[in-house]
């Protein structure tokens, strides 16, 4: 066991009191090994974590946008909600072994052919989006799905997107790694972003389990 020496030097100057303290840690004493005493330096004081927890947690440098892989999306066709929660899963980090909820551990998703996205339902007429003009009461506007996807439909995915991000400092911060672009072209060659357009779970009734049912109906039969 390491033993502390504090030895505290106290100087008068006046009605002023000064103590000084200087901790110093020494090795064990061995009773066969005593005249080898020797002071020894204090590891713990070298380590900056913590000794007693072990548990993995991500640094700044893990969290750097530099290090951030990139992904592209194509929503021509795809159902809205099913491509907000893959672009949102990315951007926060969950598809990744080092998330962690209060780190950026995600990376940037790209959505291309954003005014190709469609709903389910009668969505496309019963949708709308509140929008104010100035911040003033009265300057709001209410537009449904189409006529927002005619007038802007990046807003559209960015929106969604948004609603599935944390509400807070992390969430203000990662909502701009969300990159919508109308048409086939966008600004992030350069980056190679791996497709993950495949990666959208898919409706019920084009699932897998449609195949695995209609075998069991049939050898039911």
């Amino acid at each position: 066991m390491l033993q502390t020496r504090i030895s505290s030097r106290t100087a008068f100057s006046g009605s002023t009191k000064v103590a000084s303290t200087r901790p110093v840690c020494r090795a064990p004493v061995s009773s066969s090994s005593r005249a080898s005493q020797r002071v020894i330096t204090c590891a713990a004081a070298l380590f900056k974590g913590d000794l007693l927890n072990k548990s993995y947690y991500p640094t700044s440098a893990d969290a750097a946008n530099v290090s951030k892989q990139w992904y592209i999306i194509d929503a021509e066709g795809k159902t809205l909600g099913r491509l907000a929660c893959l672009a949102a899963t990315y951007i926060r980090g969950k598809h990744l072994n080092t998330y962690s909820p209060s780190m950026d551990m995600g990376a940037y998703v790209v959505v291309i052919n954003a005014e190709k996205v469609t709903l389910t339902g009668n969505k496309m007429l019963q949708k709308t989006y509140f929008t104010h003009g100035n911040g003033r009461p009265g300057s709001g506007r209410v537009e449904t799905f189409v006529q927002l996807q005619a007038r802007l439909p990046e807003r559209i995915v960015e929106r969604a997107v948004k609603g599935m991000l944390p509400k807070g400092r992390l969430g203000k911060d990662i909502r701009l790694h969300l990159k919508v672009f109308k048409g086939s072209k966008h600004e992030h060659e350069a980056q190679t972003p791996v497709d993950i357009t495949s990666h959208i779970s898919l409706k019920p009734k084009n699932g897998p389990g449609v195949a695995l049912l209609t075998a069991e109906k049939a050898s039911a039969q």
